[in-house]
């Protein structure tokens, strides 16, 4: 993402997002037709480096086309559009599976691809840093190959139910090395592609490590829900698309009103408020079980929907509004980079809690089965299911049952844990600031994404 920033402010915003559209609609056509694993992971690569080129663009377009008490608005906005295609996504996708091949979830995004390229041709001005980062190829191969073996330590640790193996700590210690001298480099480049010299301004960086903390929350929520809804319920997909719509519809409702509120109050007041609600939300699935009225689950997902939709525009248009407007390319990248970085953590973090408390859970249940049996069932609730149908045995499914759903209640409170953190951050850097010689009285309110001063 920081090299599509990059990328951006040497050959100018449009024109990445361009690249980046045309790229992502290729892969997903290639995708559609994969007939290896192998090739649709390649594929799923291709769409990712797209994307990558189209987030940070998306960005610094709207902080250049808006100005500084506008953009609040603009993201609000922008978040919105985000909200409907969450909301769109899996409904569309659940009913392309119910009538047509799985490629067709790819195939989908072709023309919108091409609807987008026509209308980023016409309507997008090409603006462009007047300061040129370079690509900064070392800084790209560091970051990912650090972020890509801290997140695979992870992964191991829950398949191994181990933190002691040698190849999950050798490659967790590794990912980190990988990542202190990206971050050492870049501070040594007088104009890095991720800039980490923004992340000393107090506001920029609490808000940009809120917001990492943010998707790191959802995504981890999002590996557990999956399985919740279509493993232990049995719903199809399309249904659970239909139980997550009010989830992606909060989001659409929140974003706005978060701006209205954040203007007569402050983005700090707002923003914690909403994550310590949804912070609520994510923890009260500790209270959910196979029995639970599934209503219940759509009234959560909406008040943490509205809750996060309340967070994350007012908080991007902060942390952006706060620099220069000729840095709006580079803190474009640093913030949609610590937002994906959180989504792969989170992808991650949740998984590895959920396979590790399940794997305790059950291993109790599976005293007196045949090994092969009992190392399939530790794998996943799903794979245990799928054994106790082969051999006849509903006591095992039932294990399962069990033993994922405590999983969850131990992966719930933990996600509301991380959301808690993300709260406490923003509320201590997004404290208001005093002005010079003031000793007491009443401080400034930020009421907008500008930087009080």
């Amino acid at each position: 993402m920081f090299t599509g920033g990059a990328l951006g402010d040497r050959f100018g915003h449009r024109t990445t997002l361009l690249a980046g559209m045309a790229l992502f609609g290729a892969a997903s056509a290639f995708a559609a037709y994969a007939s290896t694993s192998g090739q649709l992971v390649a594929a799923r690569a291709v769409m990712g480096a797209g994307a990558a080129l189209l987030v940070p663009a998306t960005m610094a377009v709207v902080s250049w086309t808006f100005e500084p008490e506008q953009r609040p608005a603009a993201f609000g906005t922008l978040s919105s559009f985000a909200g409907v295609g969450i909301a769109a996504g899996p409904i569309l996708a659940g009913g392309l599976l119910a009538r047509f091949w799985w490629g067709s979830v790819f195939l989908v995004n072709v023309p919108v691809v091409l609807l987008g390229l026509g209308f980023i041709a016409r309507f997008v001005p090409n603006s462009r840093s007047p300061q040129v980062r370079r690509l900064d190829p070392a800084g790209l191969i560091l970051s990912t190959g650090g972020l890509g073996l801290l997140a695979y330590g992870l992964i191991r640790a829950g398949q191994d139910a181990s933190f002691t193996q040698p190849r999950v700590w050798g490659c967790t210690a590794a990912g980190i090395a990988l990542i202190a001298a990206f971050v050492v480099i870049e501070l040594r480049i007088s104009q890095p592609s991720f800039d980490p010299r923004l992340l000393a301004q107090r506001r920029f960086a609490t808000g940009n490590i809120t917001l990492m903390t943010v998707f790191l929350a959802m995504t981890a929520g999002s590996f557990y829900l999956a399985f919740y809804l279509q493993g232990a319920r049995q719903y199809s997909a399309l249904d659970a698309s239909f139980l997550g719509l009010p989830g992606a519809l909060g989001v659409i409702v929140g974003s706005p009103i978060a701006v209205r509120l954040t203007r007569r109050t402050s983005v700090r007041l707002v923003c914690t408020t909403a994550l310590g609600v949804a912070s609520l939300a994510m923890g009260s699935l500790a209270l959910f079980d196979a029995t639970t009225p599934i209503a219940w689950y759509s009234v959560v997902m909406l008040v943490q929907g509205t809750s996060i939709g309340m967070v994350i525009a007012p908080v991007t248009g902060a942390v952006l509004g706060s620099l220069p407007l000729e840095q709006a390319g580079a803190g474009s990248a640093v913030n949609s980079t610590l937002r994906q970085t959180g989504s792969v953590l989170g992808i991650a973090a949740g998984g590895t809690i959920t396979s590790l408390a399940y794997r305790a859970s059950i291993e109790g249940s599976l005293t007196g089965l045949p090994d092969p049996v009992q190392s399939q069932a530790r794998v996943s609730a799903e794979l245990a299911r799928h054994v106790a149908a082969a051999t006849h045995d509903p006591r095992l499914a039932e294990a399962a049952d069990a033993a994922f759903i405590h999983a969850m209640h131990v992966g719930a409170l933990w996600t509301a844990g991380f959301a808690l953190v993300g709260a406490a951050v923003l509320a201590f850097g997004f404290r208001p600031q005093r002005r010079p010689g003031q000793a007491n009285g009443p401080r400034p309110t930020l009421a907008t994404g500008r930087t009080a001063s």
